[in-house]
């Protein structure tokens, strides 16, 4: 049977967190949801979380799915520095493949050695034109990470930050905003495109978005354009 894509996955966490009445117990449990899906999602992860703002201002770690998250999290906070923080800052995401053999955030990585962490992808969120924080992945083995985690880990992060911006300005986060749509039309796009080379190719769920991923980075272009190219051909060879 072919493996479920966590594409489908996040649409379902999605649609589960907007039923949701976001009271503070229950935000952190829409986060958690997303925190979830997002380590279930990469082989080798062995936990998830959000970093966000508190209503003091200050970082905190939220919806975590195990200890060794909030672990990590704080040794970011207290040193000031990691890849959490340099997602969150830079607006980019970070990829860190080994940490023994990483010359990044020295005080951090010092802290964690006591820690089962050895890779780390981070996400930012963006809400409009702002970071509002960032998703992170923590793996215990080296190189559990690469290119096409950022990308899988960034599907979850944009519907993420919509969410969680409106949950923090207390604007009816339950209702579909047009950013949440354009997100949510994304993830559809490339589900449907996965399909698409699975019909046609014979390709399991995993090798069809593989192949996705792989077109865009080397054509250095967005995800969702490489599928609807796909859709497109499919639907000018059924014309």
């Amino acid at each position: 049977m072919a493996q479920q894509l966590p594409l489908d996955e996040l649409s379902s966490v999605i649609a589960r967190i907007q039923g949701l009445l976001l009271t503070e117990e229950k935000v952190n449990t829409a986060v958690r949801l997303l925190a979830q899906a997002a380590k279930e999602s990469v082989p080798g992860t062995i936990g998830a979380g959000v970093s966000l703002l508190d209503a003091r201002g200050r970082r905190t770690s939220s919806g975590y799915t195990d200890r060794v998250v909030g672990q990590a999290d704080a040794l970011q906070y207290e040193c000031g520095e990691g890849p959490c923080l340099t997602a969150w800052a830079t607006e980019e995401p970070v990829l860190m493949k080994d940490l023994n053999n990483e010359s990044r955030w020295p005080d951090w990585r010092k802290a964690v050695a006591g820690l089962p962490v050895r890779s780390v992808v981070s996400a930012p969120l963006i809400a409009g034109k702002e970071s509002i924080g960032a998703l992170k992945l923590y793996a215990a083995a080296p190189n559990a990470y690469d290119e096409s985690s950022i990308i899988l880990l960034q599907l979850f992060a944009a519907p993420a930050a919509t969410l969680l911006s409106h949950i923090q300005t207390s604007e009816a986060p339950h209702k579909m905003t047009e950013g949440l749509q354009a997100s949510l039309y994304s993830r559809d796009v490339v589900n449907r495109a996965c399909g698409v080379l699975m019909e046609r190719l014979g390709l399991s769920h995993e090798a069809a978005l593989h192949r996705l991923i792989k077109q865009a980075r080397d054509e250095n272009a967005p995800l969702q354009h490489i599928s609807e190219r796909v859709l497109a051909g499919t639907r000018a060879h059924r014309a």
